[in-house]
């Protein structure tokens, strides 16, 4: 009995290790994001504030498969 409850507890142990853990990949639907600002295709400086409408604003982050 001990020697299978061991048996049993290694491999629970060794499969919580294989378990990945979550990454974190940028702010949730609906986060809040902090003040930024970046260069546009044309060169131009954008902030949050200026690219937000009437309604707020929806920002899209796409990771090239060539960077």
């Amino acid at each position: 009995m001990r020697r299978s409850l061991t048996l049993a507890l290694a491999m629970g142990l060794a499969a919580l290790a294989q378990t990945p853990r979550p990454v974190k990949t940028g702010p949730a639907v609906g986060d809040a994001v902090p003040a930024f600002s970046a260069a546009d295709q044309n060169g131009t400086t954008q902030t949050l504030a200026s690219v937000m409408g009437p309604k707020g604003a929806m920002l899209v982050f796409f990771r090239s498969a060539d960077w």
